[in-house]
């Protein structure tokens, strides 16, 4: 009798403990979502701005109920420290990783492979794969934006330019500032000084110093520091902030920034890995999309080049304003793009020249 009493409380227990399992809903283990930054963490530039989107992350995850536990790890070189660091955090149960630059894609690619129930964002980066989406933004919108503002002030006509690396995102914003300077003064020109380095203060430093002697009173730069801006206000000249507002060290120099806004789409993508929706994709937003805003006026940018600028951003905003659109002829005098083409997203994602009045070459 005992024998019988104890194997039907033991199914009984089976049959509890099977439909527990089957009604408790997914686990309240937190999403681990984790970061890998190319420089240190600073208080503005490139890296700044994902910290403030990882940061945001946390924020809208709260507010939803969604549990994560974010994590990162900063200046990490591109290459193989970059494929180490990415492959460690996939090891310690990290459940979606985002890499933002462009020379993490590769060992995201590869650390991807070996970890397919992991979720990876390459930011800057173009390829995919089941398990790897990619996203970017279109930073050229706000460049072209500050040509104007540019073209507006400068009494030389001359704006320089310190960028890091020959890839399509630079060269974009390259062109988009000229045509920007060019559409209120056409004779303006933009000299170019390429450093093969995202993050080099000192190089980006002298960099600036060698246009300034060289008449460039605005400056612009695709770089990670804020050594730039620092340089142009200690020669009482002008520049544009790239990434974040950059005031706080160039109070008299900043004409505006050019800010990049990742909270959203950071938030929209650990939700979607926590309620299964999650899928790979190809993501390019601009102004429209909230992720690029020119914004953080300074004191030397007239308040009617504001209102300008602050106009055409909903112009771009609405798509009735499109930079790249002819004529458009490359600094070699070809043409590029006729009078009234539009360039497409495909032309712009492989673009490979620079435009008139880029003093410069590719390398």
């Amino acid at each position: 009798m005992y024998k019988n009493l104890i194997a039907a409380l033991c199914s009984f227990a089976l049959f509890f403990t099977s439909t527990l399992a089957q009604t408790a809903g997914p686990s309240k283990t937190p999403l681990k979502v984790g970061f890998v930054y190319v420089t240190p963490r600073l208080p503005s530039g490139w890296v700044h701005q994902h910290e403030l989107g990882r940061l945001a992350l946390e924020q809208a995850m709260q507010k939803q109920g969604l549990q994560v536990q974010t994590g990162f790890v900063d200046n990490v070189s591109e290459g193989a420290d970059a494929e180490r660091v990415i492959r460690d955090m996939a090891r310690q149960g990290y459940g979606l990783i985002f890499t933002p630059s462009f020379g993490y894609m590769e060992p995201t690619m590869k650390v991807a492979a070996e970890f397919p129930e992991v979720k990876f964002e390459s930011i800057t980066g173009y390829k995919t794969a089941a398990n790897v989406a990619t996203a970017n933004a279109r930073y050229y919108e706000g460049r072209f934006l500050a040509g104007i503002a540019a073209g507006r002030v400068s009494k030389t006509g001359i704006a320089g330019y310190v960028a890091g690396f020959p890839i399509p995102e630079v060269i974009q914003g390259i062109n988009a500032f000229t045509l920007g300077m060019q559409s209120v003064n056409p004779q303006a020109q933009v000299k170019l000084i390429w450093l093969n380095a995202w993050f080099d203060p000192a190089r980006e430093r002298e960099a600036a110093m060698t246009l300034m002697n060289q008449k460039a009173d605005v400056l612009a730069f695709h770089t990670g520091s804020d050594a730039v801006m620092i340089a142009a206000q200690e020669r009482g000249k002008m520049a544009v902030a790239y990434h974040s507002d950059m005031r706080h060290v160039a109070p008299q120099a900043q004409l505006l920034t050019i800010t990049h806004l990742w909270g959203d789409y950071y938030s929209q993508r650990a939700a979607a890995v926590i309620n299964g929706s999650w899928q790979s994709s190809q993501t390019w937003g601009g102004v429209r999309e909230g992720m690029i805003k020119v914004e953080g006026f300074g004191p030397r940018l007239p308040k009617r080049v504001q209102t300008e600028v602050l106009r055409l951003q909903r112009a771009i905003g609405k798509g009735s304003l499109q930079p790249f659109t002819g004529p458009v002829f490359d600094n070699q005098d070809g043409v590029v793009l006729a009078r009234g083409q539009t360039m497409t997203d495909e032309q712009i994602l492989k673009m490979h020249f620079l435009v008139r009045g880029v003093v410069g070459s590719l390398p």
